[in-house]
């Protein structure tokens, strides 16, 4: 069973992809989505959010929920704003934000690699999210949110890219976040089976976002492999929608952290503890870290720098290394009381898309008392945690851009 394989893919008819594409599904809330959507009938987010065309209070996991979002995508086909492709392809894929390119491949994955782990994860999932996955998989019979993964980069693919994104692309527009999308169908033969085998011959791959897609992929895999007598490892539930690019072109923002109270510290006494531990010293301008080891922290209305005593460094756990584990291990825990960060709600994360001033606009409002600035986790520190079938904390890593929903989707036939 080849690691990647080329499928028929779903996508908006010629000139309305613009109209068509949207943010991920899970990088906004019900209130945000239903404010993208004014003015736009046609937004993929009419099927990956379809709680936008119900009543504000509907429950998103109600079974009128997924209902909607098939009754959306069964109407966009009908009236041939959507269209499926006659026949398999790949498909090259680019993102461009400011200065950063990216360019990868859309392809369906192997559950069974992901499955035997080949496909490595480094995120725990949580049920709810799992389950809402799986619903809308087997309600829509589609894939329609692509699986985030990286390969180590190699020349083999990435010249194929480059040859292939060379030529004018069939579909290219600029998003209303500025991010650029360009997308080109990979139809001959000989390029097809050079990337298959290419693929082929890598170790593994890596999901850098999208666990509850890949695992949610996996579940339907399974029930419907108990449910078809005649299974035979080659029908379409048994791959994955994803956008797979190469590691040394990811670009990662750190996820910055605010915690709502001081755990009975006054700053005065929090800054005599956290010297025990820390380097401190204040800054005029608000801090992000640019090196390993070092924080920012904005506290009564001053940012300070906080540069972790080296010895505090584990020499090789790839988890203990990452600085969300050393800020966790050295202060949100020990001094701040937040053990389980996963659950706590004294503690917020905020995207390092968003910048530093809403850290501090949070904290001189009264809703946070304090905030923390982190250097970004690395994509060679993510690999590694996956290579050694560990786990990352929580809220680890925000890429940047996004992929855009609705440009291709998986039909599992």
């Amino acid at each position: 069973m080849p690691l990647i394989k080329t499928f028929a893919g779903l996508r908006p008819a010629a000139g309305r992809a613009a109209e068509v594409a949207a943010p991920p599904y899970d990088v906004m809330n019900a209130q945000e989505a239903r404010a993208m959507v004014e003015g736009r009938p046609l937004s993929f987010l009419h099927i990956s959010r379809p709680e936008v065309d119900l009543p504000p209070d509907t429950d998103p996991y109600a079974a009128a929920v997924y209902a909607k979002a098939r009754e959306n995508l069964e109407r966009m086909i009908a009236q041939g704003v959507m269209v499926r492709d006659p026949a398999p392809h790949y498909y090259c894929y680019r993102l461009t934000m400011g200065a950063h390119v990216q360019t990868g491949l859309v392809a369906a994955a192997a559950v069974a690699a992901y499955d035997a782990g080949r496909i490595k994860k480094h995120e725990f999932t949580r049920p709810v999210k799992e389950d809402d996955r799986v619903r809308n998989i087997d309600t829509l019979n589609a894939q329609t949110g692509p699986v985030f993964l990286v390969y180590r980069a190699t020349p083999t693919v990435d010249q194929v890219l480059n040859r292939v994104s060379a030529a004018a692309p069939e579909v290219d527009f600029t998003a209303p976040d500025g991010v650029r999308h360009e997308l080109w169908a990979i139809a001959d033969r000989p390029t097809i089976d050079g990337l298959t085998a290419a693929f082929a011959a890598l170790d593994s791959l890596y999901v850098a976002d999208g666990h509850h897609r890949s695992a949610a992929a996996s579940r339907v895999a399974a029930a419907r492999h108990a449910d078809n007598p005649n299974h035979t490892g080659a029908e379409s539930y048994n791959f994955f929608l994803s956008v797979i690019f190469p590691h040394d072109q990811m670009q990662i923002l750190p996820y910055n952290r605010l915690v709502r109270d001081l755990h009975g510290h006054t700053p005065k006494s929090l800054l005599e503890h956290l010297a025990t531990r820390f380097t401190i010293e204040a800054v005029a301008q608000p801090l992000q870290p640019t090196a390993h080891g070092q924080f920012g922290m904005y506290l009564a209305g001053q940012w300070y720098r906080l540069t972790l005593n080296p010895e505090l460094i584990p020499a090789t756990d790839p988890v203990a290394r990452l600085d969300v584990s050393l800020l966790q291990d050295n202060l949100i825990g020990p001094v701040l009381g937040i053990l389980d960060p996963r659950r706590d709600e004294r503690i917020d994360f905020v995207g390092g898309i968003r910048g530093l001033g809403p850290l501090s606009a949070r904290v001189d409002s009264g809703e946070m008392a304090i905030a923390l600035s982190l250097h970004p986790t690395a994509m060679d520190e993510l690999m590694a945690v996956a290579d050694c079938g560990e786990v990352m904390p929580p809220k680890s890593t925000w890429f940047e851009p996004k992929l855009a929903d609705g440009l291709v989707s998986h039909v599992l036939d």
